[in-house]
């Protein structure tokens, strides 16, 4: 299986079917100002607070539904995520609007806003204040470009006659760009995930490309592109080289913990996992001919 960024930058991630997996990388999510790799001890560590707060705007949508989940880590060996709950949880922008989030009585750890207001460009506030404990991070809306065309051929793999399907875009013009690809195919249970910019590529069409000798015709493929900040590329290429150097083996110890940005205005030694993001989306459907 090869998923290819457009430029040479293609971390190599190959996520398995387990459960264990998740939280390997729920393990290597830890974050701070600073993005660090300081070395983590998986049996031993106190429980932390994990936020998973991926503010997600797809194209052509109001992304007014928004969606934050909290938790703790446990035991690396354990197959339980504990979920919080009891937290209050809002994001502020620069125009003071808060946007609440709250906790569904039906979903353990899941906050929900309906009425959140996505603005390219614009700088969000995340708060999260948990056991008497408050976390704060801060991220700009990053604009995605949309994804134009989906091509098919049979030049994949390392022979050369495997299926293989490329996207396009257009990078946006006259600034640095940083991506997140994200491909979610039937042969795999989570999704493939690849960060690229555009240095090789300024203001010209990009591309990625998917091949796998299992592909077969009727597979659905969904290809979606994110718009992300530099901070966020930065981190998340650390954290897929962290999970790829470890084989994805689903028992391999955490070697190492990524830091980011959400920060513990109360007590930095006790620091969370996670990222806040805010990024605007496009996604295509494509059906394996």
């Amino acid at each position: 299986m090869t998923f290819i960024s457009p430029t040479y930058r293609t971390i190599k991630s190959h996520f398995t079917h387990s459960i264990k997996l998740v939280a390997l990388l729920f393990i290597l999510l830890s974050l701070n100002s600073c993005e660090d790799v300081v070395p983590v001890d998986v049996d031993t560590s106190a429980p932390r607070l994990v936020i998973d707060a991926s503010i997600k705007w797809a194209k052509g949508t109001p992304g007014s539904d928004q969606r934050i989940y909290l938790s703790t880590t446990s035991s690396f060996y354990s197959n339980v995520v504990p979920k919080v709950s009891g937290a209050v949880v809002q994001i502020n922008d620069s125009q003071n609007n808060v946007f609440t989030f709250t906790e569904n009585p039906q979903v353990p750890g899941e906050y929900v806003c309906l009425q959140f207001s996505p603005v390219k460009s614009e700088t969000y506030v995340l708060k999260v204040v948990y056991q008497n404990q408050t976390y704060q991070a801060t991220e700009t809306m990053i604009e995605s470009p949309a994804l134009t065309t989906i091509t098919q051929d049979q030049q994949g793999g390392i022979l050369g006659n495997d299926i293989q399907v490329k996207f396009f875009f257009q990078d946006i013009p006259n600034k640095d760009s940083y991506y997140l690809f994200e491909l979610n195919t039937p042969l795999q249970a989570l999704p493939i995930l690849r960060v690229t910019d555009d240095r090789f590529f300024a203001n010209n069409t990009m591309f990625g490309l998917y091949s796998n000798k299992d592909l077969k015709a009727g597979d659905r493929l969904k290809f979606t592109l994110h718009g992300t900040s530099k901070r966020y590329y930065d981190y998340m290429a650390k954290l897929l080289d962290i999970a790829g150097s470890a084989g994805g083996s689903p028992f391999q110890t955490a070697p190492a913990t990524v830091r980011g940005n959400v920060v513990n205005q109360t007590n930095q030694d006790n620091y969370p996992l996670g990222y806040f993001r805010v990024s605007e989306t496009d996604s295509k459907t494509y059906v394996v001919q």
